[in-house]
């Protein structure tokens, strides 16, 4: 694997202008309650990932208000991990990898022509679909937010449809499609990704058995500040 280049590096994600919160508590999946400026408000959480170690009780976080008509009054964008800033945006990273892809900033994806999201294989939606005289590539990419020591781990909490899009991918690669998964760290503390065993072992399990027929398993840090998140570097994979 190439090292990432000045380019990818240079392509991010702006964010609006944040304004600091303390969370309070969690809702629901997608809505938490936040006090800014002294006063509560209903959130919303871009993620249905659990995110305990960010999203507890007295816990600083980075907002940006929401047009009015939501049902939210503020949208949590950030949240801090003792000293590390976390995007807690699950969506972020698809806007990341297009990006760097559409632009050709990713070595490992030269040659594609065409680049198109949300493309049906199977019974599963993958992320990116993309074709050139290369041949035709299906890329799944997931957002990770939870960082152990430094091992940064997927899923937080079991996720069968996870498990299922790896494996729809190896069949996929077994049709003569590349097939790749990246999995997208957003924050800048981890040295290393590794599927979380202890949480969802069949999801663990099922990116071993694709990786070992043929799908390419990549993961990336983030940069993050409170005024964008950026690509930062590859991270070694361990299965």
């Amino acid at each position: 694997m190439s090292g990432l280049s000045n380019q990818a590096r240079e392509i991010g994600i702006p964010l609006p202008e944040l304004v600091q919160g303390t969370f309070l508590e969690r809702i629901n999946r997608f809505v938490g309650m936040v006090e800014v400026a002294g006063q509560s408000y209903a959130a919303h959480v871009p993620s249905s990932g659990r995110m305990k170690e960010m999203l507890f009780p007295g816990n600083t976080v980075y907002v940006s208000p929401m047009p009015q008509g939501k049902r939210t009054q503020y949208r949590i964008h950030l949240a801090c991990c003792g000293e590390t800033l976390v995007s807690v945006d699950s969506l972020l990273p698809n806007r990341l990898m297009y990006q760097a892809l559409a632009s050709g900033a990713l070595g490992e994806f030269t040659g594609y022509s065409e680049i198109k999201k949300e493309v049906g294989y199977g019974e599963s939606r993958f992320d990116l679909y993309l074709k050139g005289d290369t041949g035709r590539c299906l890329i799944e990419i997931k957002s990770v937010t939870l960082v152990d020591k430094g091992i940064a781990k997927f899923p937080d909490a079991p996720s069968e449809r996870g498990a299922k899009h790896l494996l729809e991918l190896a069949r996929a690669a077994g049709e003569g499609f590349r097939a790749a998964v990246i999995f997208v760290v957003q924050r800048d503390d981890a040295v290393l990704f590794s599927p979380n065993h202890a949480t969802d072992p069949p999801f663990a399990q099922s990116l071993r058995q694709a990786a070992a027929a043929g799908v390419e398993v990549y993961a990336l840090a983030c940069a993050i500040t409170r005024n964008a998140v950026k690509l930062k570097n590859y991270l070694p994979v361990q299965l």
